[in-house]
């Protein structure tokens, strides 16, 4: 079924407490696609500068991902620059370069406006409304946000909130959007806003499920050696509406498969800088993992 991203590409530079790398592949967009192609046929909707390299647009080609929504602008590609401590789990924005990122207004190809999933990357609120505004009538609406976002674009993000049908977000988020401190208040006060389903980010400590009726959870996958944290999330939900995609629907077990999936696709991710541990992945590869979490979670 068709699944439609829309979000950034990067050039990240990352720090952490064993090692550094300058100028690596990276980008919301980008770490979603590679993992959700694995499921089914991605379109990318995004900017990039003119420095964008080749070996990275053919990279992307050759998972399968449509890339005909993909700008090129005049100057340089969005750069990010991040640090993180020995814990993993707290990271220190060093450096932001917009660059095209800047006036970026999304331009959604005339072939996937009728796209039937669609997911809204991290990027500005209004960024992510203009893109949405082009899709004619899409089935579900997942969409991921920030507490930049939350802090400068509140209103933006809360009438978006409103329009979309799912939002993935961490513990951090969800009390600074809600100023709730106990979690399962601050994921229902998420939902008054609108999104029927709230997805909960925990790091190591896995993902939440939760609609009105019901709640899931499941634990991230034991990974013995992290690398490299940045894209873990978006690898997550592109392992989710994947799958969903490639099902059809947004069932209950759908939904429950779908957390499987995104919690294995984010395991591979973390264990390499950049992309090159979702590049030239197999669904089976995925798909033992996913068997692996489910005998976790099973009596």
């Amino acid at each position: 079924m068709s699944l439609t991203v829309i979000g950034t590409l990067a050039y990240d530079t990352i720090e952490t407490a064993h090692d550094k790398r300058e100028e690596i592949l990276g980008g919301s967009a980008v770490y979603f696609a590679l993992a959700s192609s694995l499921f089914t046929p991605t379109s990318l909707v995004g900017v990039v500068g003119q420095d964008f390299l080749p070996k990275h647009t053919e990279a992307l080609k050759a998972a399968g991902i449509d890339l005909e929504g993909l700008e090129v602008a005049d100057g340089r590609t969005f750069r990010w620059s991040g640090r993180y401590e020995p814990d993993w789990n707290t990271r220190h924005t060093l450096d932001t370069q917009l660059n095209v990122l800047e006036h970026f207004d999304p331009k959604v190809p005339e072939a996937q406006r009728g796209a039937r999933f669609v997911f809204l990357a991290n990027a500005s609120p209004q960024v992510q409304a203009r893109g949405l505004d082009q899709i004619e009538s899409p089935e579900f609406v997942m969409m991921d946000t920030m507490n930049l976002w939350i802090d400068i674009a509140r209103d933006e993000l809360v009438e978006l909130l409103g329009r979309v049908d799912a939002v993935v977000l961490n513990d951090e988020e969800a009390r600074m959007l809600t100023g709730e401190d106990n979690l399962w208040r601050a994921a229902a006060a998420v939902r008054a806003l609108g999104p029927g389903l709230v997805v909960l980010k925990k790091g190591e400590h896995g993902a939440f499920l939760l609609e009105e009726s019901w709640r899931f959870t499941v634990p991230a996958y034991p990974v013995v050696n992290v690398v490299d944290p940045t894209g873990a999330g978006d690898s997550f939900a592109g392992g989710f509406m994947g799958f969903m995609a490639s099902v059809g629907d947004s069932n209950p077990s759908t939904l429950r498969q779908a957390m499987l999936y995104g919690t294995a696709a984010a395991s591979r991710c973390v264990e390499s800088f950049s992309t090159d541990q979702l590049e030239g992945r197999s669904l089976q590869e995925i798909e033992g993992r996913r068997e692996e979490l489910l005998a976790m979670i099973t009596p």
